[in-house]
């Protein structure tokens, strides 16, 4: 079959949605949500033609300051199933996305959706997760990823399970679970802990709103449940006491530093006060433990609040991070914020989380001290 396939304009929104309805029951694109994706200029909406009348289409999300693309949604017509259109349009999908310079697609597929694993097992899609609970009638999706820039596609990506933050201020106990539980894979990730965690872990004042966790505090919570760990810090004394004006704010920021440190000083927890290169976060995860570190998130979102990833990954090219916050708002999803390759340049100036300071901070997880 002869197909035309281009990118979608607003005229083609009545087909859009007539193909969704007939295509999908239930986890429909709805009329606003298509034409949203077509004004978006970082997102594409490819169609397929044949013979004037639209039969087929896949959305492409591309996510913001990184290399990763995600096929959000394929469809095709009842009347076109079996002549490879599914396959074009997934090869489409993947040529738009290397023009926008990405270099990993992603995808979701239901588990009992055996055509559709076989297509993209045999376009050399890798499954790499589960979802439970993912579609609107409680179905099970696969994650499937394929490294579309490059002729190499072998990335070691080291497990590591996800948990997003409950909280705008619960970031960094959502990176120290998420290690946590890498090194223990039976370890539950719970609310409840969340919030203990930033209880014991809080500076009490850290820009606006609600105090955030600091590296000495992180440290201490994985130390007490039970995991060897490190932290580097690049300078010494009470941090982000730039963010307040008031005197006895800061003075109530060096106590609870004061207090942090002597609790560390009653530990095994190694502190180090320097710089914090590439390669002191490789090494880390080549003896198999997980760094936490707070980056600057304005590559990613905009936003200047120093904010706590978890580190999963590296190769030549890029570092995989795992970023506890997902912006509901946005249409982000769980997919989204899994395993996003950041460029290795890229992530060297998001490790600078404080820019007036040049602050580093990493919290480096271990083994648990009872194996």
């Amino acid at each position: 079959m002869s197909y035309n396939l281009r990118l979608a304009i607003a005229d083609d929104l009545n087909a859009l949605v007539a193909l969704e309805t007939r295509c999908f029951s239930e986890d429909r694109i709805s009329r606003r949500s298509f034409r949203r994706f077509i004004d978006l200029p970082r997102d594409r909406v490819i169609v397929a033609e044949r013979d004037g009348t639209l039969v087929g289409y896949s959305l492409v999300l591309m996510h913001k300051a990184t290399r990763l693309a995600r096929i959000y949604s394929i469809a095709v017509s009842d009347t076109e199933r079996g002549n490879g259109l599914g396959e074009k349009l997934v090869r489409e999908s993947e040529a738009v996305a290397v023009e926008a310079d990405r270099i990993i697609m992603r995808l979701e597929v239901r588990e009992d959706n055996t055509a559709a694993i076989r297509l993209y097992q045999r376009l050399g899609y890798r499954q790499f997760g589960t979802y439970r609970d993912y579609y609107e009638d409680h179905g099970t999706a696969l994650r499937f990823e394929r490294r579309i820039l490059y002729v190499d596609e072998s990335v070691a990506i080291r497990p590591v399970p996800y948990y997003c933050q409950t909280t705008d201020f619960t970031c960094g106990p959502a990176a120290l679970m998420m290690a946590m539980a890498a090194q223990s894979p039976d370890r539950r990730m719970t609310t409840l802990e969340e919030l203990q965690i930033w209880r014991e872990a809080t500076t009490i004042y850290m820009l606006a709103g609600h105090g955030g966790c600091g590296p000495h505090g992180l440290a201490l919570a994985g130390w007490h449940r039970g995991y060897e760990v490190d932290v580097y810090v690049s300078k010494p004394g009470a941090l982000f006491k730039e963010t307040v004006r008031s005197a006895e704010k800061k003075r109530v920021l060096d106590l609870v530093h004061e207090g942090f440190i002597h609790d560390i000083a009653q530990t095994g927890i190694a502190l180090h006060h320097e710089p914090l290169p590439l390669e002191l976060i490789e090494n880390a995860l080549k003896a198999q433990r997980v760094p936490i570190i707070l980056v600057n998130t304005w590559q990613l979102n905009r936003s200047r609040v120093p904010h706590w990833v978890t580190v999963c990954a590296m190769d030549d090219q890029f570092v995989y991070l795992h970023d506890p916050e997902i912006d509901v708002e946005e249409g982000e999803t769980v997919a989204d914020k899994q395993y996003l390759p950041v460029d290795r340049k890229v992530f060297e100036r998001m490790a600078h989380c404080d820019q007036p300071t040049r602050l580093q901070a990493v919290v480096i997880v271990g083994t648990s001290r009872a194996t």
